[in-house]
């Protein structure tokens, strides 16, 4: 469930997109920031429980892709505000508006985490791209160019995560 983005919310700005086409881009963003923070989170979840013969290089792994997944957050975020938005960033407002699934928190070994992360980077990946989509549509070019920088590293950390499960 995506947190609706008030009216009287909804900054005066000089960027030259109509107020409804920011109002739909400040929704998709929103619903990103939400999911960003929840994957960045449940990878983090991973870095800190992962055990066994590969910890170290997945323990190593999964802090690097936390961090590039924290810089996606601000970016969103900063994006959100730059429309004139107001930025949904709580930790209670990702847990409710997350397009992804909870994680499992009994998961100790590094295929168990890898497996998961891969499952919700899918995902991710896929939010991203119809997201890149829908903006272009909706004419704004700028967020969906950010939204493409985040695709081609969420798609590389995907091919990482899943060349641990040949």
């Amino acid at each position: 469930m995506i947190s609706t983005i008030s009216q009287e919310k909804l900054y005066t700005t000089r960027i030259d997109l109509s107020e409804d086409v920011r109002v739909k881009v400040i929704e998709t963003l929103n619903q990103t920031l939400a999911a960003t923070l929840d994957l960045k989170t449940q990878t983090k979840q991973a870095h800190w429980n992962v055990k066994g013969m590969d910890f170290y290089q997945l323990h190593l792994l999964f802090d690097e892709m936390a961090g590039e997944l924290e810089e996606y957050v601000d970016m969103v975020a900063e994006r959100v505000t730059a429309l004139g938005g107001v930025a949904m960033g709580t930790a209670r407002i990702a847990a409710s508006d997350s397009i992804l699934p909870e994680y499992d928190l009994n998961a100790v070994t590094g295929i168990e985490h890898v497996t998961a992360l891969a499952d919700r980077f899918s995902a991710y990946a896929k939010h991203v791209r119809e997201a890149i989509d829908s903006t272009d549509k909706l004419g704004d070019l700028d967020t969906a160019d950010l939204y493409t920088e985040i695709s081609r590293t969420i798609d590389k950390r995907l091919w990482f995560l899943e060349a641990h499960l040949v």
